[in-house]
This record gives C-alpha cells, sequence and structure tokens, in this order.
C-alpha cells in the first residue's frame, strides 16, 4: 500500500485539509451552543410548552450525538468512514427487515447482509467493476435462491422486498463509501450531509411560513408546494457557494454543473423522505424504529440520503470520476 492510499485511509492528521471541512465543522460547534441559548429564550418568553420544550430538547441531545458519529469517522480517515458506513447500511436494513417482516426469510437476509458488506469492501478495495457488478449480480441471486425454497406463493413479494431493501439500504448507501475514494472525499461528504439536512429544515421552514397547496396529502399531509420548491432554491444556492469550494479546479466547477447538483440533491432528498413515507403508510406505522429519541429510527432520520447517494456519485462520476487518481484494488491485487 503506497503511502498516499495510507493517508487517506488512515491520515486523521489531514482531516482539515480542506477550508469547508473546518467551516462546517465551526459552523456546527457554533450552532450546538446556539441553540440551547435560543431554547432559554423562548422558554423565558413563554413561546414554549411543556411539550414543545422536550420535544425540543430531545431532538437537540439526539442531534448532539448523531453529529459526531457522523463526522468522527469521516474525520478520521476512508477506512473509518466506510467502516460507519457499512453499520449505518446493516442498521437501517435491520429496521426495514424487521418493519416489513422480512427478516423471517433468514437465507435471503442473510445474501442482503452479505451483498452489502461485499460492497462496502468493493469500495474499500477501490475496485469499482466489481462494485458495479454487485447490484445486479445480487439481483440475480436473490431472485434464484427463493427458488429452491419450492414455495412458489408469496415469491414476487419475497424477491421485492429483499431486491428493494438491498437497492436502498445497501447498494445506495455504499455510494457514499466509494467515494472515499476520492482524495478531496471529505469536504464531499460532508457537504451531503449537510445540504440534505438543511433540504428537509429549508422545505419545513418555507412550508410553514408560505405553504398552502399539499404536494402530497395522502403520502405526507405536512409537505407543501412552496415547502418543496423553496427547498430546491435555498439548497441549490447552498451547494452553488459551498460546490464552488469543495470542487475549485475539478470540471464540476461551473455554475450549470453547480446548479444542476443543487437541483439534483434537492429533489433526490425530497422523493427519498416521500419514499420512506410511503413504504410507512403502505405497511400502518408511523415510524421505521425507535433507536432515535425524537426522530424515531434510523431510516427515519437518513430517508433523504437514500436517493441522494448514488445520484450525486454518478453525477460526480460523470464529471470528475471517482478514485481515478488512487491505487485500485487495494486489497485483491
Amino acid at each position: 500500500m503506497d503511502p498516499q492510499t495510507r493517508e487517506r485511509l488512515f491520515g486523521y492528521r489531514h482531516a482539515f485539509d480542506h477550508p469547508v471541512t473546518l467551516w462546517i465543522a465551526v459552523a456546527l460547534s457554533a450552532v450546538f451552543v446556539v441553540v440551547p441559548l435560543l431554547f432559554l429564550v423562548l422558554d423565558r418568553a413563554g413561546k414554549l410548552t411543556a411539550k414543545s420544550r422536550s420535544e425540543l430538547w430531545q431532538r437537540y441531545l439526539s442531534w448532539l450525538i448523531i453529529v459526531p458519529l457522523l463526522m468522527l469517522p469521516i474525520l478520521a480517515g476512508a477506512f473509518y468512514t466506510i467502516v460507519g458506513l457499512t453499520l449505518l447500511s446493516l442498521l437501517c436494513y435491520r429496521e426495514y427487515a424487521r418493519a416489513t417482516g422480512f427478516f423471517r426469510e433468514r437465507l435471503m437476509s442473510l445474501q442482503v447482509v452479505v451483498s452489502i458488506l461485499l460492497m462496502n469492501f468493493a469500495a474499500l478495495d477501490n475496485w469499482l467493476p466489481f462494485f458495479m457488478a454487485l447490484q445486479p449480480l445480487t439481483v440475480t441471486c436473490l431472485a434464484g435462491i427463493t427458488i429452491l425454497s419450492d414455495r412458489p406463493h408469496g415469491y414476487i413479494q419475497r424477491v421485492a422486498l429483499a431486491v428493494f431493501g438491498f437497492s436502498f439500504f445497501g447498494s445506495a448507501l455504499a455510494h457514499l463509501s466509494f467515494l472515499t475514494n476520492d482524495w478531496n472525499y471529505r469536504p464531499i461528504l460532508l457537504l451531503i450531509f449537510l445540504c440534505v439536512e438543511l433540504n428537509d429544515i429549508f422545505a419545513f421552514c418555507v412550508g410553514k411560513t408560505l405553504g398552502r397547496r399539499k404536494l402530497s396529502p395522502v403520502t405526507s399531509p405536512n409537505k407543501t408546494v412552496a415547502g418543496s420548491l423553496g427547498a430546491i432554491v435555498l439548497t441549490t444556492a447552498l451547494v452553488y457557494v459551498l460546490g464552488g469550494q469543495v470542487f475549485a479546479g475539478t470540471a464540476l466547477d461551473h455554475p450549470t454543473h453547480l446548479l444542476g447538483l443543487g437541483i439534483l440533491i434537492s429533489c433526490a432528498g425530497q422523493l427519498g423522505d416521500l419514499m420512506l413515507s410511503s413504504v410507512k403508510r403502505d405497511i400502518g406505522i408511523k415510524d421505521m424504529g425507535n433507536l432515535i429519541p425524537g426522530h424515531g429510527g434510523l431510516l427515519d432520520r437518513f430517508d433523504s440520503i437514500l436517493l441522494v447517494a448514488p445520484a450525486v456519485f454518478h453525477y460526480y462520476h460523470y464529471f470528475v470520476g471517482v478514485g481515478n487518481d488512487q491505487a485500485t484494488r487495494l486489497f485483491t491485487g
């Protein structure tokens, strides 16, 4: 393993080489200091009920744990980032399998877990052909392996649940793992996570302020057309400003390409949110889990990233290429 690869995988000393990484870390730290003060001001002014006060503090404390758990592996090195994303994928798939009852299909569920591990290994190995091949190969195997149980009744449902689970909670998130093969992966990943989360906040704030017409009243009654459009405008502006720094000197450092990236992140983020809302409505549950107080499960918090991850990966790969300047097949030779 060459020194450059070792530094990318384990070189925490390079955590703040890019200024955007430092800016985001400082901004988030400032937010965590200011928000409790804001809560106290609102409480003193009598703007908070006992219930709303409890909910706000619960969400704040949850974010106080979530943000470091996201940022520390990214700052520590690509290896730790991939390990963290692999764990996130497995936990998200676990929530999905339990919510849908698919965990009862043990052989197929095991295959999904193995494929998630293989995709993240391919990302760690910087082996793009194997990474890209695993999606169709896994789908083929999932469609074939269940035939051996000789249970034609429910065949389509079993295969559909398996393919859906792997595609979105395994393959989609693994695209973030593969992005770590870019030397500049830290600000890229932080930009993605920051913009996706703020995209939700923008949609909520604009929707509460200007929203009248519902966007998708049956699927998600609180979302409005104004909120959706407002999120697209504000998230695109944020991506345009920060992306100009993150992608400076690359083919993406162009106004049209940055605007396209911003629109892509906002639209894919909103669709990912609505996709999980559709799943929950379909199976008749409110949350996919209860791991995170005030948020529900991991999927309830990270649903917006599911469609963003592969979309941004392929957009970036088209214009710049992922890991082209890094050593490939680090472990498989």
